[in-house]
């Protein structure tokens, strides 16, 4: 069972059964008896994306705006906030308009869960992108018909990635133990719930000298190559602002920040289920095919065997795979096992980011 599931299941506990609950219901209850005269207004989260100079790929979620205040402090506003971000009011089966600048409107539609996804032939889009290669769009809900408040009057902007003409390479990162402190293979996993629920973004640390590296990954060696970034996750897409703003708060490059929907956690359990993250990868590397990639992870989950499989299935696009050790001897015997019987692509178990900014250096990376 990975962190994000026994942090769900925490919190489904407490929420429905414990004094956590009995205490917090006291806080809202007034506001909660009070819901009916008023339903919430209409948001629609963009999450950021990645496309080429003809290939726009977007993807976003209709919901009802809960008013997530995730700067408040206090106990009863983080926990307050946690449930708001699982118990989500999503708007179903929606049209939603795509609008980039003078090009014709373009209409998707929300699935069962208010998730959109949008994937079509588009000519000449690098022209709308800045240097780094940001393109902004803009989405809206389209049904004349709905008797709600939309937030933003209807506007809200959301960008798509295009890696710049003088990138070099890219960075595909996993985000948990590996550039954020989550204690994932802490006893009984209380550093998570913790962690999950009880921080705030702004409050959570980021590892000794991350930033900086993927900053220098991200500059190059000229400085101004602009190499994309790629946050992947299992973390559910309830998920997505808060990480963003850890992101942002820790002042990481900014990239596409790439989780997977709560009904993803029911498939893993299939047999020929491959993980969500195994796919977005994939995603990246077809997109991209002449852009070489550096991996980051950690020895903590499933990292290793994800990347391994990946680098078999695209050997010349893989530069390096780098997994942070976590503190279980097992899981880096077992992890330090599979990457000795395979060395077509350089690898590197590491303690300190030092030790992955020493490679990088010296494999002219930056």
């Amino acid at each position: 069972m990975s962190y994000d599931e026994w942090a769900i299941l925490f919190w489904r506990f407490t929420a429905s059964h414990s004094l956590v609950h009995n205490a917090t219901y006291k806080q809202w209850s007034i506001f909660d008896n009070m819901k009916w005269l008023k339903k919430d207004a209409l948001q629609i989260i963009g999450f950021q994306s990645y496309g080429t100079a003809d290939l726009l790929f977007l993807r976003g979620r209709a919901l009802e705006d809960e008013d997530i205040d995730l700067s408040k402090k206090g106990f009863f506003n983080l926990i307050r906030n946690t449930y708001k971000r699982f118990e989500t009011d999503e708007v179903r089966h929606t049209k939603i308009g795509v609008r980039l600048s003078e090009k014709p409107l373009i209409i998707t539609e929300t699935d069962a869960h208010g998730y959109f996804r949008l994937e079509m032939v588009v000519e000449d889009l690098y022209r709308y992108a800045n240097t780094e290669g940001w393109v902004v769009l803009e989405f809206s809900f389209q049904n004349t018909d709905i008797k709600r408040e939309i937030r933003l009057k209807n506007r809200f902007s959301c960008e798509m990635l295009i890696p710049s003409k003088t990138a070099k390479f890219g960075v595909i990162s996993d985000i948990d133990d590996t550039i954020l402190h989550t204690g994932v293979v802490s006893l009984l996993k209380w550093q998570v719930i913790i962690n999950t629920i009880f921080k705030r973004a702004t409050k959570r640390s980021a590892l000794e000298g991350v930033s900086n590296f993927y900053n220098q990954l991200h500059h190059g060696v000229n400085k101004n190559e602009a190499n994309p970034m790629f946050y992947v996750s299992h973390s559910p897409w309830n998920l997505y602002r808060y990480l963003e703003l850890f992101l942002q708060t820790n002042n990481f490059p900014k990239g596409p920040i790439l989780l997977r929907s709560m009904a993803s956690f029911r498939a893993k359990n299939r047999p020929s289920a491959a993980p969500q993250k195994y796919h977005e990868i994939v995603n990246i590397l077809e997109t991209y095919p002449k852009l070489g990639f550096i991996l980051i992870g950690d020895s903590g989950e499933k990292d290793g065997d994800i990347y391994i499989d990946i680098a078999k299935k695209f050997p010349s696009q893989i530069k390096a795979i780098y997994l942070r050790s976590v503190r279980d001897n097992k899981r880096v015997e077992r992890v330090t096992a599979l990457f000795n019987e395979y060395t077509k692509v350089p690898f590197l178990l590491i303690r300190k980011t030092e030790e992955a900014y020493s490679h990088a250096k010296q494999a002219g990376f930056i």
